[in-house]
């Protein structure tokens, strides 16, 4: 089997690792295979495909769409970030809690992170090229957003001095956010 799917612990946040077919010519690596995919719980079909580059220090999200709920499936194909997904789904066992993971060009490791959970990443290189698939388009009147340095999320995000957008620097706590602002758990 080309990929190994690993739950993190918030079950629904999946690390992926690809197999690498590497020679001295250069490499190969399958990065998506919508069978595998599935078969593994991750049901939901992609619709958009985005890639960001960023410096070192630089700090993105936590990010969500509400009305338009986005499932994400991201890779780095330079670089190194430490990726957070935290579950903000109404009802759900796992609300307020995060997972971490570092994914970097060298290991080739994805991370799906569902639908109804907030995102953001910090750049741990010189530069990164982040790239992601979407399960819903983005809309940026439907855009919301945590914000990164909420103390009851106890996120490490190894960056002494993060590099901010404005729009990210403004967002509130969990704990601030009115629950009409915020998705609800939905069985699958």
């Amino acid at each position: 089997m080309p990929f190994e799917f690993m739950p993190l612990a918030i079950p629904e946040v999946i690390l992926i690792k690809p197999k690498v077919f590497g020679d001295s010519r250069g490499h190969f690596i399958e990065t998506y295979h919508e069978h595998d995919f599935k078969k593994h719980g991750i049901t939901k079909d992609f619709v958009q495909d985005n890639q960001s580059r960023s410096v070192k220090d630089v700090l993105r999200g936590l990010h969500y769409q509400l009305k338009h709920p986005q499932g994400k499936l991201v890779r780095v194909t330079e670089g190194k970030v430490l990726d957070i997904a935290v579950d903000i789904r109404q009802g759900s066992t796992t609300f307020g809690q995060a997972v971490s993971v570092i994914i970097d060009a060298e290991q080739h490791h994805q991370l799906y992170i569902p639908p109804g959970f907030a995102h953001g990443f910090s750049v741990l290189s010189e530069t990164v090229t982040f790239l992601y698939k979407c399960t819903d388009f983005y809309h940026p009147e439907d855009e919301c957003g945590v914000a990164w340095n909420d103390p009851a999320l106890k996120i490490d995000w190894q960056v002494a001095n993060p590099i901010l957008s404005e729009k990210d620097k403004k967002y509130n706590p969990l704990s601030e956010i009115p629950t009409q602002k915020l998705p609800v758990m939905v069985e699958s």
